[in-house]
């Protein structure tokens, strides 16, 4: 069992989106850390094949095929999360979908919607329904939790025919800051990452021209990889990070504050 500073021996966190991807990167460090981890996420296959990796660092490792635009679906996922495990100290609220429009013109109203309920209505669900059981807790006398976000650069700066995108990811921002305000008295913090370009089957290939665009034009001279948000992961979901709050951590190798 890990010990150290990133001890987390005991927590237990929540993934969704976790069978893959920057999710799969959360949750990895996470259980190399000792945490137990609960993966949603909509693949049963990816699901099986997430959990065998994770039970290799000796965690218990739950999964769940859960919708996170369905509140019911989500409500009944922190009902058995909570008979298997008996607590929640971490949630990465991290299932999106990327957008497919290159133009505002061409956004259909339809695909608006769509992306809107993913990114940013169904991680609302998601930490909304995490905080009723941390706060619940710390009533109890057992304070602290960690909630976050994954956003993008897009928080930042302008995507051309990707306003909901980007829009879905400031606005997951805005509520991070808000529930940082109203649940640090009970010992909870807040947060949301911000990636640059990262290698998932979301982006495309190894080596693709966007990657090596981006590679290009960044300081550290590669694109992100899932392995890169483990240390992210640990350092959010264990007591280290107890009065770190309110914050948009970027981690995209000095992509956005990069010479012109």
């Amino acid at each position: 069992m890990a010990k150290g500073l990133f001890d987390l021996s005991g927590k237990v966190t929540l993934v969704t989106g976790g069978n893959g991807g920057i999710g799969l990167g959360f949750a990895r460090g996470v259980a190399r850390q000792g945490g137990d981890v609960v993966i949603w996420a909509r693949s049963a296959e990816k699901n099986a094949a997430a959990k065998a990796e994770l039970e290799a660092f000796g965690v218990r490792v739950a999964t769940r095929q859960v919708d996170v635009v369905s509140e019911q679906e989500v409500a009944a996922g922190y009902d058995a999360l909570m008979a298997e495990f008996g607590r929640i100290d971490c949630v990465f609220a991290n299932s999106g979908i990327s957008a497919k429009a290159q133009s505002l013109l061409d956004l259909s109203s339809e695909e608006y919607h769509a992306l809107i309920n993913v990114n940013m209505h169904g991680a609302f669900y998601v930490l909304r329904d995490a905080a009723k059981l941390m706060v619940q807790r710390a009533q109890e006398g057992d304070p602290g939790g960690s909630l976050v976000a994954c956003g993008s650069l897009s928080m930042y700066m302008g995507l051309s025919g990707k306003q909901h995108y980007a829009g879905s990811k400031a606005a997951l921002g805005a509520m991070i800051r808000g529930m940082a305000v109203e649940f640090g008295k009970y010992g909870i913090r807040a947060n949301a990452i911000a990636p640059g370009l990262i290698r998932t089957p979301m982006t495309g290939e190894e080596g693709s021209p966007v990657e090596k665009f981006m590679a290009s034009r960044t300081p550290i001279p590669r694109v992100g990889l899932p392995s890169d948000f483990e240390g992210i992961g640990a350092y959010l979901a264990s007591d280290a990070s107890s009065f770190h709050s309110g914050d948009t951590i970027v981690i995209d190798g000095a992509y956005l504050v990069r010479p012109m």
